[in-house]
């Protein structure tokens, strides 16, 4: 997977302050006209300088003009006049080139360099100069230790403004907003199909023009001076000489209040602090589906108590593995994570206020959005309400709907939709928003879709191949001997046990074809990951480890050292990079013993200690502890600390392919089958083992890209680590009054016979998993005689098939060999079931428009309006279901509303999933009872 050499360095386009660690002195002047000089970070007396009047008038930092008094969103808003030389111009900057799709763009400056000081540091600017002077190429511009690939480099600044407010009421309050509604709209649509998941890009959009409106709302002319240190408010100035009308103004309660409510000004690290909140609440929460499956599936009636704890310490058990492994997966440059660069340049782009044409389209950001956002919302009346078979658009069934063949085919409710056509964005969007999936990684997700969904399915469904004939082509239930769904409550005890007598006079579980695929494409996935980590990246985390355990108990013998100079040769900081910037790492080996700017810069704030993560895992292990043991879910405790402790084995190999690829590789059928090995026949506890030992790793990968994201932005630790933790309780007790709201007022939920498709279908699915590995077990399913036991091979080729590749492409830094991603294309399949076939294939579709053709032929479109689109039609689907639901369908207003394009989708076999072959009436396939 090689990397694009760097051809031109992007200077940085926005604000002042420590640029690449090296700080620069600023003349500003004063009320009283003196030069006031700043350094980063300053003493109090500058930084109350830097902040004095950072509210509605500030300074414009546009390239080629000369500052002047307006609104601005720049996160640098001085309201004085800087007595400054400027640097303005475009630098093209090398873009996310290959698998991270972002094409080359112009990035206009706005680097403000003033003239030195008498106050100034002692070769503080001696490398900065201005237009004209020597050495004032841009490339020298750069810190000696930038990041060593151009996907960074072009979406994030090598400095830090360490003046800006980031732990204020306003970003604590709209972080506490849009948790509450994230969580609460992502369950909501988590227990319908299709669905929608409302990703955190969204909140990222949203919340910019709230923050404005906040700074707007409550902040005055003439409130007094403010001074910020790390973020934290750490004094303010009652009074100030010169400001007309202060000393009169009431100092009254209700003054006091809009004071502290308006701290700071709105910036972006204080918008990446509201993202961060929302990238960790829009996400459901896995113990939802256990509390589902035991409440709906398996009849047990639990308490909201149980409900609480249960929620609580699965989500937050993650902070401990994302914390302890920040060495490996957040520190490296070599660990860029594709998906927070996206977000990184988002901040940058909404806070500089550019709107520069992109192949002829000159509308903003914000209007392409609400178009979009508009249009996405009417148009969901016509595939959510009035015409579905817009979004089931099977119309190839429709010439033969009773046709079993072209139904396993073409069909998008049971079959493999090879006519990959759907109005509906909610069909598109299911398995994730095929806009911001690379398009390299895309190509290994369809790779596995052709080869095993299109072509080997079919050929082992019409060959009967495990019995699969007798059973729908493509179904999210598991079957018995006669071809109908299988009947779980005829095995179980009235203690939920396994009752084998029961289960050999009843039937054994039979999957359909693509439900056996999936899970041996899963088995294959996991081993490949080993083995390809340990091919691609085993020296690196062997050195790295090596290096943690030497500077154990030191980690603050290494602190921040500015840059002395500009020159590569001569007084750089300790702590810099040793390798060349110009080296744009072609090599996948190495990504995790390599430092640049941004880990220096990091260095400035006090990281959260170790302690914390280890006080955060004590106190939640041992409430999981309680809940096992407490409750009757049948999984002792020590089963809880066998979970934690493959989630501790497999962490940094997932996180280092999620880091490199942006694709998750999940760790949940293994955390099955271990539980149904070690404790055959317990249902619930199976479900409770997986909960803690895959959301675990889940959730540690979403903190630690979290990390990344705050590294990039330069937010401290200690603040992060406090954003993240409310975050999740906030997000959590929200989910759990949101879900059992649902199962009150919901009539037939999660039934067949739900109302607009609240048929829980994610839930269906982990229920049917508990059936296979927590009732019968994976003896039942992989032992001698068993029908599935030839899947367990699917091991072996998934640990064998990445060494022959790593052989070939090491030493080919350029071949397609080393874009081949086994781990990605065996793991991506997942999704099917309950994902169907036409998930899978408009997506594919979709993905190649956008993150190809348009890509290649319209780029300036395509990076500035991309990201935007996808927010737009999420959003705009997800207000659409919420006012169709509540609107017109819980009312029961559309009961009696029927005709030819709500029924005709539903009348063939696609909708009714029939099978190939059918069973005589009192026979059966497979073994007989008693086997």
């Amino acid at each position: 997977m090689s990397k694009a050499p760097l051809l031109l360095r992007s200077s940085p386009g926005f604000g002042t302050g420590s640029y690449g660690a090296a700080p620069v002195a600023l003349e500003v002047e004063d009320d009283e006209g003196l030069p006031l000089s700043r350094d980063t970070p300053p003493p109090a007396a500058a930084a109350a300088a830097t902040t004095r009047e950072r509210r509605h008038e500030s300074a414009d930092t546009s390239a080629f003009e000369t500052p002047r008094p307006r609104a601005s969103t720049s996160s640098l808003r001085h309201g004085r006049k800087s007595q400054s030389d400027e640097i303005g111009g475009s630098t093209v900057v090398g873009g996310l080139e290959g698998r991270f799709g972002l094409p080359d763009t112009a990035v206009v400056n706005n680097l403000m360099l003033d003239q030195k000081s008498d106050h100034s540091d002692a070769g503080e600017s001696d490398d900065l100069r201005v237009d004209g002077e020597s050495g004032s190429d841009p490339q020298d511009e750069d810190p000696p230790d930038n990041s060593p690939y151009s996907q960074v480099r072009a979406s994030v600044a090598p400095f830090d403004n360490t003046t800006l407010s980031i732990n204020t009421p306003r970003m604590w309050i709209l972080s506490a907003l849009f948790s509450i509604l994230g969580s609460s709209t992502n369950l909501f649509f988590s227990l319908r199909y299709p669905s929608v998941a409302i990703t955190p890009v969204i909140a990222l959009l949203l919340v910019h023009p709230l923050g404005l409106l906040w700074d707007y709302s409550l902040k005055r002319q003439h409130d007094p001076p403010e001074e910020f240190v790390d973020g934290v408010r750490s004094s303010m100035t009652a009074s100030r000489v010169g400001s007309p009308g202060l000393a009169n103004e009431k100092r009254g309660r209700f003054h006091r209040l809009r004071l502290w409510l308006a701290q700071g000004s709105w910036n972006e690290k204080e918008h990446t602090c509201v993202y961060v909140s929302a990238n960790i609440s829009f996400g459901f929460a896995f113990a939802t589906d256990v509390i589902v499956e035991q409440t709906q599936f398996y009849k047990q009636e639990v308490s909201i108590v149980y409900q609480l704890l249960l929620i609580l310490s699965t989500q937050i058990l993650g902070y401990t593995f994302a914390g302890l492994t920040r060495r490996f997966l957040v520190r490296p440059s070599g660990m860029i994570w594709p998906g927070t660069l996206m977000s990184a340049a988002m901040f940058a782009t909404l806070h500089k206020e550019q709107n520069e044409p992109a192949n002829g389209w000159k509308i903003s950001r914000w209007n392409f959005f609400f178009v979009v956002w508009l249009s996405a919302f009417v148009f969901y009346f016509l595939p959510g309400l009035l015409m579905p078979a817009l979004s089931y658009f099977n119309v190839i069934t429709w010439f033969a709907p009773k046709n079993v063949v072209v139904a396993n085919l073409f069909g998008v409710a049971s079959g493999l939709g090879l006519f990959p056509v759907t109005f509906d964005w909610a069909q598109i969007a299911y398995i994730g928003s095929p806009l911001l999936t690379p398009f390299w990684a895309s190509m290994n997700v369809i790779g596995g879709l052709v080869i095993v969904m299109w072509i080997i399915a079919p050929i082992a469904y019409y060959c009967n191949l495990f019995y699969s004939s007798y059973m729908p082509i493509l179904s999210a239930s598991v079957f018995d001997n006669t071809g109908h769904i299988y009947d779980v409550g005829r095995i179980l005890t009235p203690d939920f046990l396994f009752d084998k007598a029961a289960y050999s006079k009843y039937s054994r579980v039979y999957l359909p074809i693509t439900y056996v695929l999936s899970y041996g494409l899963q088995f294959a996935g996991l081993a490949s990951l080993l083995t390809y980590t340990a091919c691609w990246h085993g020296k690196d985390i062997l050195r790295q480890w090596k290096r943690s355990l030497k500077e154990a108990g030191d980690d603050n013998s290494q602190t921040y050292e500015p840059l002395a100079g500009g020159s590569e040769g001569n007084g750089t900081a300790s702590l810099r990079r040793r390798e060349s910037t110009t080296d744009s790492s072609g090599h996948i080996e190495g990504l995790l013993s390599r430092e640049d700017v941004h880990n220096r810069l990091m260095r400035r704030y006090k990281d959260a200690p170790i302690w914390w993560y280890m006080l955060t895992f004590v106190s939640m292990t041992a409430v999981g502890i309680f809940v096992v043991e407490y409750y009757p879910v049948h999984l002792p405790w020590y089963g809880l600390l066998l979970a934690l402790g493959i989630c501790s084995v497999l962490f940094i190999p997932i996180g280092i392919v999620m880091a490199v690829t942006n694709q998750h590789s999940s760790i949940y059928l293994i955390c099955q089958l271990v539980c149904g090995v070690v404790f055959p026949g317990r249902p619930v506890a199976n479900m409770v083992f997986v909960t803690y030992g895959y959301i675990s790793s889940a959730q540690g990968i979403k903190f630690a890209a979290d990390l990344k994201l705050g590294h990039y932005m330069k937010i401290p630790p200690r603040i992060l680590f406090s954003v993240q933790m409310v975050a999740t309780i906030i997000s959590s007790v929200t989910q759990i009054g949101v879900l059992n709201w649902m199962f009150r007022n919901v009539p037939g939920i999660c039934t067949p016979s739900a109302i607009n498709g609240f048929t829980c279908p994610i839930a269906r699915v982990h229920f049917n998993g508990s059936i296979l590995w927590g009732v019968v077990g994976p003896a039942e399913f992989f032992g001698p005689g068993a029908t599935y036991r030839s899947l367990v091979w699917c091991f072996v080729i998934g640990a064998v098939a990445p060494v022959p590749l790593w052989l070939y492409g090491r030493h080919r830094k350029n071949s397609i060999v080393r874009k081949i991603n086994l781990p990605v294309l065996f793991g991506s399949l997942s999704w099917i079931p309950p994902a169907t076939g036409l998930n899978f294939s408009v997506w594919a579709v979709v993905c190649y428009v956008f993150n190809y053709v348009i890509k290649n032929r319209a780029g300036a479109w395509w990076a500035k309006y991309t990201m935007t689109l996808s927010a737009a039609l999420d959003s705009g689907l997800a207000f659409g279901i919420v006012v169709v639901f509540f609107g017109f369908i819980y009312p029961g207003w559309m009961k009696s509303f029927s005709w030819w394009g709500t029924e005709v989708y539903k009348q063939g076999c696609d909708w009714q999933a029939c099978a190939y072959r059918t069973v005589p009436n009192g026979s059966h396939f497979g073994p007989g009872s008693g086997w």
